[in-house]
């Protein structure tokens, strides 16, 4: 037993977990889920189940459309995202070069000038292949019927 001036010992289990800290932690679980049931008015509970179940219905719309999962599994090639990672840095350069950059005079000598620079090239054959093939897919689908 203990003196009065000793602090009590803590309650240890068979296998050696303090049971005072884990009857502790149940209780601030049991704590936690009492102030979230109150917290659920039935307003918050309404529109909670609303945005749930437009949450699924979205979710199966968008499973649904062959188009869109058909995209998401190139996307999730690596190549893919090497191309959108060039991309989503290309923009934010173009962005910030468009933003600094004194408005283009115009003009064929503009245009000679814009043709010398090293990514027009590069810029109008990406974007020509891209017409190409998309062109090539189209033209695919309607002799396949969509398939």
């Amino acid at each position: 037993m203990n003196t009065p001036t000793e602090m009590p010992t803590a309650a240890v289990g068979a296998d050696g977990h303090d049971i005072g800290r884990d009857l502790e932690q149940l209780a601030e679980l049991a704590t936690l889920v009492a102030s979230a049931r109150d917290a659920m008015s039935d307003e918050i509970v309404t529109r909670l189940s609303r945005v749930f179940s437009d949450g699924i219905s979205l979710l199966d719309r968008l499973t649904r459309n062959e188009g869109l999962m058909r995209l998401l599994e190139v996307l999730d090639r690596r190549e893919s995202q090497h191309l959108l990672i060039g991309l989503s840095k290309a923009l934010s350069q173009m962005s910030r070069d468009i933003a600094t950059a004194p408005p283009a005079s115009g003009g064929i000598a503009g245009l000679l000038k814009l043709a010398r620079e090293p990514g027009t090239q590069e810029g109008l054959r990406s974007l020509s292949l891209l017409g190409q093939y998309w062109s090539e897919s189209m033209r695919e689908l309607h002799r396949s019927g969509g398939r």
